[in-house]
């Protein structure tokens, strides 16, 4: 009866899931971790916290203007 059970199973685990399907999951996920880690490594902090900062302060000015 084992062999059935697993014969009618292939391609999933013991509780069901697509080996296949998790594999394409695992595979979507590798790209986008790479494109994040591409789109870090080239970010400068440096610059990112002067334009946080210039923001704010536009922010800042428009909302006094308002008042």
């Amino acid at each position: 009866m084992a062999n059935n059970n697993q014969q009618n199973q292939a391609g999933k685990t013991a509780s069901g899931t697509s080996v296949q399907h998790v594999k394409q999951q695992n595979a979507q996920q590798n790209q986008q971790q790479q494109y994040g880690a591409e789109y870090a490594s080239e970010t400068s902090a440096q610059h990112v916290k002067q334009q946080n900062a210039q923001s704010a302060a536009k922010k800042n000015q428009q909302n006094q203007q308002q008042q």
